[in-house]
């Protein structure tokens, strides 16, 4: 049966006084992946942003409405702890450029002042490179820096560094718009196995990956929330005719 796991009621959100986006109602069910897309500039970046508080980072940024986790009101959370529950990868790979490949699966660890004993960190490590299909290529290339791998490998390597802390949600954002088609088919399938352990929220511009992987589809235009239901339904038989413009090409 399927569950809810995020909620987000009459949200708006926006910074300087300009409102991105508009009286948001979503509902994130657990163990999916629900695919945002929409044209440049609609508030997808900006609405994932909000669901683990980076939004509120900029002085300029304000919101309102709901977001709720597990029932739980996220604005009422520890912003730290909450990121910890929700993690983010973004759309460049950026592991820690000082850390090795090691620390960088450690970082938030290390970050949160967390002490572990040596044999806990290497299972870890391990157990959460072979998650993300990347421990035979760097089991011998732990000591390297992050940067030194290829950029498949270090957006493979950032997504294991989320993991490692066993977050509920992943928030992606477009996280291979920057690698070739090879490394795009890895991160594709990775992101189809993780759903099993972790509920996935990927914003997209490529309409044929929301399309291969995607459970669901949220599509935003101008800020607000045009439609919203199961990958098939939406990529078939849309309801909403700036749905379907949008799929075909018309604009975006």
């Amino acid at each position: 049966m399927e569950s809810e796991i995020l909620k987000i009621e009459n949200f708006s959100a926006g910074y300087s006084g300009l409102t991105v986006i508009k009286d948001i109602n979503l509902s994130i069910l657990k163990n999916k992946i629900t695919a945002i897309m929409g044209p440049s500039g609609c508030g997808k970046t900006t609405l994932i942003r909000c669901i683990n508080r980076m939004h509120e980072l900029n002085r300029e940024a304000f919101h309102k409405g709901n977001i709720y986790l597990d029932g739980e009101d996220i604005f009422e959370m520890n912003p730290v702890l909450l990121r910890r529950r929700i993690g983010m990868v973004f759309q460049k790979p950026n592991p820690f450029p000082h850390l090795t490949v090691y620390d960088n699966v450690l970082a938030g660890y290390i970050i949160n002042g967390i002490k572990l004993k040596r044999e806990e960190k290497d299972k870890i490590v391990e157990e959460t490179l072979k998650k993300v299909v990347l421990w035979e290529e760097v089991k011998n290339k732990l000591h390297l820096k992050g940067t030194q791998l290829s950029g498949g490998q270090q957006q493979r390597l950032c997504i294991a560094r989320v993991l490692a802390l066993n977050p509920e949600i992943i928030l992606f954002d477009e996280p291979t718009s920057s690698l070739d088609p090879k490394s795009t088919v890895e991160i594709e399938n990775l992101l189809e196995q993780l759903k099993d352990t972790v509920t996935i929220i990927i914003v997209t511009h490529n309409i044929s990956q929301a399309s291969r992987i995607a459970d669901y589809v949220a599509f935003l235009y101008l800020g607000e929330l045009v439609e919203y239901g199961k990958s098939e339904k939406i990529f078939t038989t849309p309801e909403n005719p700036k749905t379907e413009e949008y799929l075909s090409g018309k604009f975006g």
